[in-house]
């Protein structure tokens, strides 16, 4: 399989495994950017982003300063260009996270996104 396949099937399976999450998440939608990376939102603010279609699977989660600093001096994530300075985080590999880590960073991200009626919703 050529890189490009392996990074569509990869990508593939990250958008599907960030969706089953935000399914449980009250109003959280999913619309993709004129770049074509997968923006999740709830009432118009990004919680997470993923890498266009086609590349290889990238995905940026939103965060707090706090939690990306210990984040990333734990390892398997970096600071996001251009919006780390606002705490968000990057998956080093997304082909190979602990899922229920970023499934709890998924759910952290959304809580700081959303209004708080909508944030008190998720357990």
């Amino acid at each position: 399989m050529s890189p490009a396949k392996k990074g569509k099937a990869g990508s593939d399976v990250l958008i599907e495994r960030i969706r089953r999450v935000c399914k449980r998440l009250p109003e959280a939608e999913e619309q993709v950017d004129g770049f074509g990376h997968r923006a999740f939102k709830v009432r118009g603010k990004s919680f997470a982003l993923a890498g266009p279609e086609g590349e290889p699977p990238s995905l940026s989660i939103k965060s707090d300063l706090a939690t990306q600093d210990a984040l990333i001096k734990r390892g398997g994530f970096s600071r996001t260009p251009y919006i780390g300075q606002h705490g968000w985080i990057t998956v080093d590999d997304p082909t190979k996270p602990k899922w229920s880590q970023v499934e709890q960073l998924l759910i952290d991200a959304y809580r700081l996104a959303a209004p708080k009626r909508l944030a008190a919703q998720v357990e």
